[in-house]
């Protein structure tokens, strides 16, 4: 006899039970948590938090948001950061939460299409195990768990592209509001209000909060810099504490790295077109080996048949 089936459906049924139990009588919090919860909530802001409760789109909405709020205090007990991920929903100013509910609600939408497609193919007349459709939902379930990551991660990057591009201009534009007679702080502000993109915006909110939180301009940009997992805002950061006291210091490392940032992107831009010149030759050789195949298979069929 079989017990492989009967098992893993009490294995999936137990862990359902114990999830259940565990969200309907969760666990004390300890202090690191809620230490870690309150440090959460003061760097999102009372702005965040009461526009958080205000919650729209019906009942959907208010489930969705209640499955993120304890699937982020899950991580906080946990003491699981992300903090990667946390910096490219930062870029693309999305919250934690959407994020973890999005998440959540997926993986229990595969738990339901595994089977589902199951169905379907076993319909079709494909005799199969009772035990496949266990694995395929527990397969589609992880695999769509990790599907927003995946697209986070992609639309975050080429966001970063875009903001390091900006960052090269916005350097040259310090240097210009230098050689003019500005100082630093003018000098970084006066470049940060030239456009009203999303990239300078961040830049000029986060110069703007450093005047009321008691930061230099470039302490701002180096916590933004954290924020958003963008490396050259640290390093300029760093290299600005440094030559702040020195003007022309200032203008020469500023003008030099807007240098090499805009060398650095043309040989990424270099780069990609090489790889996609590369695959656009791969596929014109795999055209060609069809085609001949195509025009050596009747010969060669006429050759076997005789």
């Amino acid at each position: 006899m079989n017990l492989t089936a009967p098992v893993i459906v009490g294995v999936v049924l137990g862990l359902g039970v114990y999830v259940l139990v565990r969200a309907l009588m969760p666990s004390k919090r300890s202090a690191v948590a809620q230490v870690a919860r309150i440090d959460a909530m003061r760097a999102r802001g009372a702005a965040y938090e009461s526009a958080r409760q205000a919650v729209t789109g019906g009942r959907f909405g208010a489930l969705r948001a209640e499955i993120g709020r304890k699937v982020a205090d899950l991580y906080l007990q946990q003491g699981w950061e992300q903090r990667s991920l946390r910096a490219d929903l930062n870029v693309l100013e999305r919250s934690w939460e959407n994020f973890l509910a999005t998440k959540v609600l997926l993986a229990v939408a595969g738990l339901f299409f595994g089977p589902l497609l199951f169905a379907v193919v076993w319909s079709m007349g494909f005799q199969s195990s009772p035990v496949v459709p266990v694995w395929l939902a527990l397969l589609c379930a992880v695999l769509f768990f990790f599907l927003p990551d995946l697209e986070i991660r992609r639309d975050a990057s080429q966001k970063r592209r875009d903001l390091r591009r900006v960052i090269g201009a916005y350097l040259d534009l310090v240097s210009m509001n230098l050689a003019g007679g500005r100082g630093l702080p003018e000098a970084l502000m006066a470049a940060a209000e030239v456009s009203d993109g999303w990239a300078t915006q961040r830049i000029r909110n986060a110069l703007a909060d450093a005047r009321i939180t008691g930061l230099s301009q470039w302490q701002a940009l180096g916590a933004l810099g954290e924020e958003l997992g963008v490396e050259e805002l640290k390093d300029l950061s760093a290299s600005l504490a440094l030559v702040a006291d020195d003007g022309a210091k200032v203008r020469e490392s500023l003008a030099s790295r807007a240098e090499t940032m805009r060398h650095r992107e043309l040989a990424e831009i270099e780069g990609s077109a090489g790889e996609k010149s590369q695959s656009m030759l791969v596929a014109q050789l795999l055209l060609c080996a069809g085609f001949l195949v195509f025009l050596i298979f009747p010969a060669a069929m006429r050759v076997f048949q005789v």
